[in-house]
């Protein structure tokens, strides 16, 4: 199984980076999201739940996601994990996901384990300037996760541009690619794509 990993600012592009490589790979490829892996935070009144740091590196279970690619790289399924953003709840499923040829994990700080990126093949770090980072965030929490302007901009300012200044930018170090998404990445793509399909092949 080859293993890409994908790391980047709020609202960079990863997803969508993923979901293109997954879209024109030829192999099986399937994507585990990092913000699946949130401790789950229904021990705490409501209130409680929307004031704690999402963009701390410590608000995700690690080792569960660490379990689960360890899981299928020795050939067993796992379950799907998911989230709910408007309830700061876990939302895990029943969907099985089985071993695939290409396994994609991507989210804000991917690549801050040191373990899980030691079982990368390839690690991708995409950035994408401030603005557009800001007014991405801002139309998708309002469309997919139904907050408010003023909750999102509150919390860009208190957790999101800290946890970027303090650790999200130093991942560019640990990739061995990046991606500039302010400009079209087909290119980086159709490379990533090619290396993936070649590496699984040989695998």
């Amino acid at each position: 199984m080859v293993i890409i990993g994908i790391c980047g600012g709020t609202s960079s592009g990863k997803s969508s980076v993923a979901q293109k490589i997954k879209k024109d790979i030829s192999c099986s490829c399937e994507i585990l999201g990092q913000d699946c892996y949130y401790i789950d935070q229904g021990s705490k009144p409501f209130e409680e739940r929307r004031l704690v740091d999402y963009d701390d590196p410590k608000i995700f279970e690690h080792e569960a996601l660490l379990e689960d690619v360890r899981a299928l790289i020795e050939g067993r399924s796992i379950n799907r994990k998911g989230y709910d953003y408007e309830n700061h709840r876990r939302a895990d499923t029943n969907e099985l996901i089985a071993p695939p040829d290409v396994l994609i994990i991507e989210g804000i700080h991917a690549l801050y384990d040191k373990k899980l990126r030691q079982l990368m093949d390839l690690k991708i770090y995409v950035s994408v300037d401030a603005d557009t980072c800001l007014i991405r965030r801002i139309r998708r929490d309002i469309v997919e996760r139904g907050r408010a302007t003023d909750n999102i901009l509150a919390q860009y300012e208190k957790t999101v541009k800290p946890a970027f200044d303090k650790y999200i930018r130093n991942y560019e170090t640990k990739a061995d690619i990046s991606i500039n998404n302010n400009r079209d990445y087909k290119v980086a793509v159709e490379m990533i794509v090619a290396y993936a399909e070649k590496k699984a092949r040989a695998k």
